[in-house]
């Protein structure tokens, strides 16, 4: 049995990435001085254009927000080419994936879930006490990066995936993803990392929202635009689904700084742009980066992480980057099925991307 090491610290083994206190106490300095890539959050941002609108928005914390937040429903309905009425703005994709669960535990017969999963996907379910099946993905280290086997049976009722997977950044196609809709009563996608693949890469199921009122996605704002403090999420669905689940939760989830942030971060097109131009080549460079490490065996992926097996334990590599190097990757405990065989590492700068390769290979060799 493999002993985990930091059981001397006080805080919590974290259970996802971005725990900069954490990490701190272990690095034994302060959170600012970490290179964080445990969170899959886009270098290049915030954009400028967020930055000011938020500085402009500060007079309104004076006031309530718009109970039915009218004008960033707009903003992201014409972004997705649907009406506005299909759209329910939330704090984070987290708090909408709760009134999901909701109403996948009123459909009855459980849950697919295909694994590994984001913890958050547990967590919400079993808040509502829905029976998860899991359909565990192949983790290929090589090779083609769509599964070939079948999707499930429908025993369950309801399936909830997510396009680009994590943790192992698989972009599912809409050819493989349609039959799901004709299959389950209900079809969660969380689509949080689609903005990463480029417009005319992505496979994003927004437009097959009028032909199937079982299907909802749910979109985030904070991964591409870099924005995880704010927390602001978005869901599209059928309004009878959106206004039962507005029905449900607490008034003004949304502040009038995130508003303000949402709408001028869908409008801002070059900084978009910018990030489809940088990703895959900085992702290919990294990939290859770890490829060349003894040791350590990526998959490749379409977001903007890489999953990676290492034949050293990852929360004894974890700790030694943040002891000598002050860098945090993630661990892969949180996910049942990795375990410590695996770690995950964002994509960032090619400064600090060179920096991360530079202190796996030396914490592979000790």
């Amino acid at each position: 049995m493999i002993q985990l090491p930091f059981t001397h610290t006080p805080l919590n083994r974290p259970v996802h990435g971005g725990n900069l206190a954490w990490a701190a106490a272990i690095a034994g300095c302060s959170p600012d001085s970490l290179l964080d890539f445990s969170a899959s959050i886009n270098p290049l941002g915030p954009p400028k254009s967020v930055l000011q609108a938020m500085s402009a928005a500060l007079e309104q914390l004076r006031h309530y927000p718009d109970p039915n937040y009218t004008s960033l429903r707009h903003a992201l309905a014409d972004y997705h080419q649907v009406t506005a009425d299909w759209v329910l703005p939330g704090n984070g994709a987290a708090e909408l994936l709760t009134w999901a669960a909701r109403d996948v535990a009123a459909v009855g017969g459980g849950c697919h879930l295909l694994t590994p999963a984001f913890g958050d996907y547990g967590r919400s379910l079993a808040a509502f006490d829905v029976p998860i099946r899991p359909w565990p993905l192949p983790l290929q280290m090589a090779g083609p990066v769509y599964p070939t086997e079948p999707w499930p049976d429908p025993e369950a009722a309801s399936i909830l995936i997510n396009n680009p997977h994590n943790p192992t950044g698989r972009l599912f196609t809409l050819t493989e993803l349609e039959p799901l809709l004709e299959q389950f009563a209900t079809v969660i996608v969380d689509e949080a990392f689609m903005d990463f693949v480029p417009p005319d890469q992505q496979q994003s199921l927004i437009g097959y929202l009028g032909r199937y009122p079982n299907l909802v996605v749910l979109r985030s704002l904070t991964k591409f635009y870099t924005l995880p403090g704010l927390r602001i999420g978005y869901a599209l669905g059928h309004p009878d689904r959106l206004g039962r689940w507005q029905r449900w939760r607490d008034p003004w989830p949304v502040n009038v700084l995130a508003v303000a942030a949402a709408i001028a971060a869908v409008g801002d097109t070059a900084f978009q742009t910018h990030t489809w131009q940088w990703l895959p080549t900085a992702r290919r460079i990294l990939f290859e980066g770890l490829q060349s490490i003894p040791g350590l065996s990526s998959l490749a992926g379409a977001a903007n992480y890489l999953l990676v097996k290492t034949t050293t334990p990852a929360p004894l590599l974890q700790e030694r980057l943040l002891r000598s190097h002050q860098i945090l990757i993630r661990d892969c405990l949180s996910f049942a099925e990795l375990g410590p065989d695996y770690l995950r590492v964002a994509v960032r700068t090619e400064a600090e991307n060179d920096r991360l390769l530079t202190a796996l290979s030396q914490g592979m060799a000790v």
